[in-house]
């Protein structure tokens, strides 16, 4: 009213520059662009993508500042794919339709194929990438699923490819969809029966790990999950499939990283570990404490892999037995490291500690929750002893995989992001316990979470502090058995049922390809070339021949024509007497009739 707006402007000066607005950033940005009808490619950062946001954008930005650091060969290849992975996984994270979705994920998952097999030239990561590509192409079927389910379900009140929508579907195409989205995000996580791409994708260089592992595409798949919380509460069953599926990922990869001595195999296999319970979160119903452990993890899961990077280019290995002592050597990466895996153990006061809580917290069944606090409790043991092997006391001479020394110092931009990350990893505890705790799950759109327990926390902290103490100690003792190197054999598996199958069948479509296509496509030029011949023929025989008689033709009419224009008067009078002679003659034949 403009008393209102009196009494707002009394206290400003009638003249100077107006009060500028807030920034647009500051606010929840969204765009919309058409694209097919009520499925628009559109983005919005909510409460829900706003710290997903942040935290892929912080842990990218201090990937690549390593990576500025470490890369020397095809800078400008690398990059451009890192780009252009980092802006899929944002699409992805603010999509709001299924068109968006969609191509953010495609586009996601062949930028991964690309930067696993970064190294081209070596067989070992191009197998590995088409090994990874081929696996999540598998799950990723179920988003065309879900968006063919939300066509034909056509929900009311939203635009049927919206995503919000898709809980609104009709049944069956709501249960579908709910499936096809289930199996993309297991996919996309390395949930079970999908974990076994991940131990393949380590051959790519240390910075594609370390963003793939920490809030890039492994991630991806369990915030789809949290995401997509309404869809599969709608259904009825599949909370409980996502729940189970997340708690025996976390304990069965759980049990392969505590059997593994490989350094970046078992940081690997914790991370689909560590997912599970991000799945679980969503499973459960614990949004919230999914997201708080997702931020947790991917600081936590980036400043490992860049670290065991590291050593890597240092020492030629990635074998913890040769690795003893690496923290002692070089404390300023060190250090940081032992933080990390303390804070993954789940030792407090660090994040993980309170986040895998949080999400405990929230699950129904006393066996569901008896799975996810053993898998809880294994990741202390992996994480305990991973920390003891690195800072006992080093061996002389320094370690080396391949029988060298130490190859070069560290440098100043290789330290900075895996300090900051450490001390991130071990700050964000604040986003589990209260009172921030209240905050974040209204902030991401889930109030009335259940909150962690008091009681709970000291008693997990305890045990987690005990587990990782024991396990650092009895570190050199620990030997790899078959099952876990084998990553349970789901590998073995997956080639019999999924790879070898499909090998064959491009095979056999390269044999058709051969035989058919191919002698087709041989075949088609000599057609062609006969075909225009005989056309030429008939063309010089009959179209050439007929322009030529009719030109001849006229040319004999003309001559006809001009031989009576003799120039001479009485020979125009004689015609003329003749014509009509002609005309009268014809005029007495039709009046005799």
């Amino acid at each position: 009213s403009p008393r209102r707006r009196r009494r707002a402007g009394a206290g400003r000066p009638s003249c100077g520059p107006p009060r500028r607005r807030p920034a647009v950033a500051a606010g929840r940005p969204a765009v919309r662009a058409p694209f097919l009808p009520g499925g628009p490619l559109a983005l919005a950062v909510d409460g829900l993508a706003a710290p997903v946001v942040v935290t892929v954008a912080a842990a990218g930005a201090l990937v690549l500042a390593v990576a500025a650091a470490t890369v020397r060969d095809e800078r400008p290849r690398f990059f451009g794919l890192m780009l252009l992975f980092l802006a899929a996984v944002l699409v992805t994270a603010t999509a709001t339709t299924l068109p968006a979705l969609l191509l953010a994920w495609e586009v996601m998952g062949a930028a991964s194929y690309a930067l696993i097999a970064f190294r081209w030239r070596e067989d070992a990561p191009v197998t590995a990438g088409g090994t990874a590509f081929l696996t999540t192409r598998t799950g990723d079927l179920g988003l065309y699923l879900a968006a063919g389910a939300a066509l034909a379900g056509a929900a009311g009140g939203g635009p049927a490819l919206s995503l919000d929508a898709l809980a609104r579907l009709p049944d069956p195409w709501r249960d579908l969809a709910a499936a096809g989205v289930l199996a993309a995000a297991l996919g996309k996580a390395a949930q079970l029966p999908f974990s076994f791409w991940l131990s393949r994708a380590m051959l790519g260089p240390s910075p594609v790990s370390a963003l793939l592992h920490s809030a890039a595409m492994v991630a991806m798949g369990g915030y789809l999950l949290l995401r997509m919380r309404p869809l599969l509460t709608a259904t009825g069953w599949a909370p409980e499939v996502a729940a189970w599926a997340g708690a025996v990922t976390a304990l069965l990869l759980g049990a392969v990283a505590v059997g593994l001595t490989d350094l970046k195999q078992t940081l690997a296999a914790s991370t689909s570990a560590q997912l599970g319970f991000v799945v679980l979160g969503a499973g459960a119903g614990a949004v919230a404490g999914g997201t708080a452990h997702f931020v947790a993890h991917a600081a936590v899961k980036a400043l490992l892999f860049l670290v065991a990077g590291h050593w890597l280019a240092v020492y030629g290995t990635q074998q913890l037995d040769a690795l003893r002592g690496a923290a002692r050597r070089r404390p300023a990466m060190g250090v940081p490291f032992v933080a990390g895996a303390v804070t993954l153990a789940g030792v407090p006061p660090f994040s993980l500690w309170a986040t895998k809580d949080e999400v405990l917290a929230a699950t129904g069944s006393t066996a569901l929750h008896a799975v996810a606090l053993a898998a809880s409790l294994l990741s202390a043991v992996y994480a305990g002893r991973t920390a003891g092997m690195v800072l006992r006391r080093p061996v002389r001479p320094a370690p080396a995989g391949d029988g060298r020394p130490a190859s070069r110092g560290t440098r100043l931009l290789e330290t900075v992001p895996p300090a900051v990350l450490a001390v991130a990893g071990a700050g964000l505890v604040v986003l589990a316990l209260p009172p921030l705790s209240g905050w974040f799950a209204e902030s991401v759109g889930v109030p009335g979470e259940p909150p962690v327990k008091v009681t709970a926390l000291v008693y997990s902290g305890a045990l987690a502090l005990v587990l990782a103490a024991a396990a650092a100690w009895a570190a050199p003792r620990f030997r790899e058995p078959g099952w876990a190197r084998e990553w349970l054999g789901l590998e073995a598996a997956a080639r019999a049922v999924l790879v070898r199958p499909t090998l064959a069948l491009a095979r056999s479509l390269a044999r058709f390809d051969d035989a058919v296509l191919d002698r087709a496509v041989d075949a088609a030029p000599g057609a062609v070339r006969r075909l225009a011949s005989r056309a030429a023929a008939v063309d010089r025989t009959g179209v050439d021949g007929l322009v030529r008689g009719v030109a001849a033709g006229t040319r004999r009419l003309g001559a006809l024509a001009r031989r009576p224009q003799t120039g001479q008067l009485h020979h125009y009078y004689a015609q003329a007497v003749v014509l009509l002679a002609c005309a009268a003659a014809l005029l007495l034949l039709l009046l005799l009739r």
